[in-house]
């Protein structure tokens, strides 16, 4: 795992059928999430979660399968996608504008290439970079990889996309996603009008066994067991209720916990891996393990990385959460839990997690992207990669789609010659107010050219070669900055507006193939 621009966080997880169930990434039920078998034909069963194909959500890539013995029936088979010319390569949920969402990709190799070692290559969340999906030490290891991200849908439509990048030998591939939604209230402290959480660790302390998730986990979190055996760990002799806790922490992971004797301080390496120097969401879990009774509490102070977190945190056995919104991390850290003075107990902790703050790029305008999508549907064929943010990230924009690099993204250029592409123009071409060029010709479109005479940028409209109809719109000539104008070659009749008629500057093409008269 190696630091980047925006750090790739691995988790890793068995990929044997014989674990138990909880070990293993847990998909949603009901209309809440989209639990996707990726390149599956079937619905696939975990436990009691089901896995549907993701047929529905992607209409680009190969299915593909994976032949290692005795994997879960998920990492049997993938998506993969050979398209080398494609930019990006998305799946699209339907969801709630503004809604909150855990959005995980599983990934397990399985050598389906034929190669030795996984590709290398990008995710991409609603028009931002997630990360660089590198699962080599992973598979070298027989574990598969899972990435996860909280992200709020500005729009109705959730786009997590996966790209080639410039390590990439092979083709990228996906074996498994999970869509959640989440409850508002979670995690809301953070600024998700700027950034996206990406998991870093989320762990519970001091228990044996697998990863704590559905049931327990009602939103599908993964929580991993942390074990160091320098710390002496308790077991609660009281029930908590999930829903007393900021962020509903699944109640088993209060069963144990760290803890130490009087006067003593519990001092530990967490996050367990070094992390580059940045900002952070931190949260604490903690519960006075002790049968409850008015002495059932302690009081300690909480320092991370060398700077106080919590000053005297009381902790009775309802338990209680800390949480920092922006916390600064770098390297290896340290976790520390100081208890007050004349204090007769230690301190304890049973559960935490730490998620790194992701920065979006420049957005692109929503009518943009809006106007694109609809025009991207009015083409039969469009190309694949007409799926997610028409222009973000830039080197990931839809092919023939050149858009403006300022805070919030215009669509400026669509540029699709001879592409073979059917069906119509739709009218919401003239929404993209940012447009300079257009150049459709060569293709096999029909129906009338809309009305355009709101793109005041426009210089060049190329519509040459195709089976469009109707009339010329008079709204043309009101394009103050236009030069060109080609439409030969079509099934146009009727006259030539008269405010296109020797217009300075412009370069008009109507003949042959054209029922045109002056």
């Amino acid at each position: 795992m190696s630091p980047s621009i925006f750090l790739s966080w691995l988790v890793s997880i068995p990929i044997l059928a014989a674990i138990s169930s909880s070990a293993a990434p847990i998909a949603v039920p009901g209309p809440k999430g989209f639990p996707l078998n990726c390149g599956g034909t079937d619905e696939v069963t975990l436990g009691n979660e089901k896995y549907i194909p993701d047929d529905g959500f992607i209409l680009t890539g190969t299915k593909g399968t994976v032949k290692t013995p005795g994997i879960l029936p998920i990492l049997s088979t993938l998506r993969f996608f050979p398209d080398g010319q494609a930019r990006k390569y998305c799946y699209a949920f339907q969801v709630t504008k503004g809604g909150k969402y855990l959005v995980r990709t599983i990934y397990y190799y399985g050598g389906f290439d034929g190669g030795k070692e996984p590709p290398v290559f990008d995710q991409i969340v609603q028009g931002t970079k997630w990360a660089t999906v590198n699962t080599t030490e992973d598979y070298a290891k027989g574990q598969t990889t899972y990435y996860e991200i909280i992200v709020v849908s500005p729009t109705k439509t959730l786009n997590v996309c996966l790209a080639r990048n410039k390590n990439t030998t092979s083709y990228p591939f996906i074996s498994a996603m999970v869509v959640q939604s989440l409850e508002n209230s979670m995690y809301n402290s953070s600024d998700f009008t700027k950034y996206a959480l990406t998991t870093v660790a989320r762990n519970y302390f001091g228990q044996e066994g697998g990863a704590i998730s559905f049931p327990d986990d009602q939103y599908y979190r993964l929580w991993e067991p942390f074990h160091d055996k320098n710390q002496p760990t308790v077991e609660s002799k009281s029930n908590v209720t999930s829903s007393d806790f900021w962020n509903f922490p699944p109640a088993k992971a209060f069963t144990r916990g760290f803890t130490t004797s009087r006067g003593k301080t519990i001092r530990f390496q967490w996050p367990p891996m070094s992390v580059p120097a940045t900002k952070y969401y931190v949260a604490m879990y903690f519960q006075d393990n002790r049968t409850p009774s008015p002495y059932s509490w302690r009081v300690f102070s909480v320092t991370l990385n060398g700077l106080l977190f919590y000053k005297d945190l009381n902790v009775t056995e309802k338990g209680v959460t800390v949480y920092a919104s922006e916390w600064p991390l770098s390297g290896v850290t340290e976790l520390m839990l100081t208890p007050a003075d004349d204090m007769p107990v230690g301190p304890v902790i049973n559960a935490a997690e730490v998620l790194q703050l992701l920065p979006y790029g420049s957005r692109t305008q929503t009518r943009d992207v809006i106007a694109m999508e609809a025009l991207g549907s009015s083409f039969d064929d469009p190309p694949a990669d007409w799926v997610g943010d028409p222009c973000l990230p830039p080197e990931n924009s839809w092919t023939g789609v050149t858009c403006t690099h300022e805070l919030m993204a215009r669509v400026q250029k669509i540029e699709l010659r001879n592409k073979g592409l059917a069906g119509s123009i739709s009218p919401s071409i003239a929404n993209l107010t940012a447009l300079t060029s257009i150049s459709l010709g060569g293709n096999k479109l029909t129906g009338e050219i809309p009305d355009m005479g709101s793109l005041k940028d426009l210089q060049y409209l190329h519509l040459e070669n195709n089976q469009l109809e109707g009339l010329i719109p008079q709204s043309l000539g009101q394009l103050k900055r236009i030069q060109e104008i080609y439409l030969q070659n079509n099934n146009l009749r009727g006259k030539i507006p008269g405010s296109l008629q020797n217009k300075p500057g412009l370069t008009l093409q109507v003949s042959p193939g054209n029922d045109i008269s002056n």
